[in-house]
């Protein structure tokens, strides 16, 4: 008996010994993480690994609320693929109160591991929502329920993880004291990478205000810019998604493609906001805007600003060599520059300008059609058509004009 007892305290040793090591590997994981996104689906796919159940979810507190952020659950998942998964998830709120479990947990700080969720006591104070199950054909059985504690010892949100799992696949009820403490453990350093990963993102999101607000003002004799720096911005990320572009470079084309006109702060009003046709002189100076651009944005360092002087100094060159100021050919443009040079022309094809009423959606897929291999990189032009529904809804979110006689592409 001594021995058997020995042995059993000799393997809880061993597990602790590596659930412990895997709690150091996804600390280091976790704070490198800034992508707030990410960082939540990673939280709960951790902490599932960890005491291997078949479904979890992540609540984050919202001053009274908690906002239902993530849902995983590999069974729904076989059953019925992940882009259906995608397509029933829906984000939503939830009172902080102890009627639910979520929001008993969030209120009182407590955990709760409950062996079947259809066997809580009708005198409980919180109960479960079996609506997913019922829609759904899913049984939920074992169920932990672990806060998120940062530094302060205050609920920033809930995990909820649900039907642990034996060896063989079967539901069992998750391991007591064991299970519990490495959550909690998780959920600490959780709470501290989700507090981290929100304040870069709110710091990110006021340096992208500042950025438009600094390109605006820079464009601000030119009343009917409107949203277009926003728009542009926007429509280059798309395409640079599709183009296969990594996360850090979609970021500095999001953060950089506000400025693309900032060189037009040095242009004078009677040429910038001629109604009508430039002649000659005047098209040559307003093709200085981009000259002036790389000029200014030239002084200041890093990868930032290396993007943003490209995109100044490039988005009006033209893939057949014909385009300004250098009249570069082909890939001697920036990506960069190609991309915002398609955004750039169909935002402004689209609109009003003073010197122009605003194209139809077909007229404007015609030129860009025609523009391939001439005006346009063949390869953005490609990128466009293919994620034309998200360029369109950019436009509607931000638009200054109807739009007219939208295709379906």
């Amino acid at each position: 008996m001594k021995l058997l007892m020995k042995r059993k305290k000799i393997v809880e040793n061993e597990y602790l010994e590596k659930q412990v090591h895997k709690l150091n590997k996804i600390g280091i994981a976790l704070t490198s993480e800034q992508n707030l996104d990410k960082l939540l689906e990673m939280i709960v796919w951790e902490a599932r690994n960890l005491v291997n159940c078949d479904a979890g979810s992540l609540y984050i507190k919202k001053d009274d609320l908690l906002d239902f952020v993530v849902s995983q659950n590999d069974t729904m998942t076989k059953r019925l693929g992940e882009a259906k998964i995608k397509e029933l998830f829906k984000t939503f709120s939830l009172p902080i109160t102890k009627e639910s479990v979520s929001g008993y947990t969030a209120l009182t700080g407590e955990i709760l591991n409950i062996p079947d969720v259809y066997e809580i006591s009708k005198n409980s104070e919180y109960k479960i929502n079996l609506d997913y199950d019922r829609r759904n054909q899913y049984r939920s059985r074992s169920m932990l329920v672990v806060p998120l504690k940062d530094n302060e010892n205050k609920v920033i949100g809930v995990i909820q993880l649900i039907n642990a799992l034996d060896k063989a696949g079967n539901i069992i009820p998750f391991s007591g004291a064991m299970a519990e403490e490495l959550i909690c453990s998780l959920g600490s350093q959780a709470a501290v990478a989700i507090k981290n990963a929100q304040l870069t993102k709110d710091l990110k999101a006021a340096y992208l205000d500042t950025i438009y607000c600094l390109s605006e003002a820079a464009e601000s004799k030119d009343k009917d810019t409107g949203m277009h720096i926003q728009r542009v911005s926007n429509y280059s990320v798309a395409l640079g998604k599709k183009l296969g572009l990594a996360e850090r470079e979609l970021e500095l084309i999001l953060y950089a493609s506000p400025m693309h006109d900032i060189g037009k702060v040095g242009i004078p009003d009677a040429v910038l906001l001629k109604p009508g046709k430039l002649d000659v002189e005047e098209r040559k100076i307003i093709e200085q805007h981009t000259v002036i651009g790389g000029n200014i944005l030239s002084k200041a360092k890093g990868p930032f600003s290396k993007i943003s002087k490209e995109i100044a100094l490039t988005h009006h060159e033209k893939f057949d060599g014909t385009g300004y100021p250098n009249k570069l050919i082909g890939e001697e443009i920036p990506l960069s520059g190609r991309i915002v040079a398609l955004a750039d022309v169909f935002d402004a094809l689209i609109n009003k300008r003073c010197y122009k009423s605003a194209m139809s959606c077909d007229d404007v897929i015609e030129i860009i059609k025609k523009e391939s291999g001439k005006h346009f990189d063949p390869k953005i032009v490609t990128a466009f058509f293919d994620s034309y529904k998200e360029i369109i809804e950019i436009f509607e979110k931000n638009k200054d004009t109807p739009l007219e006689n939208s295709t379906k592409i």
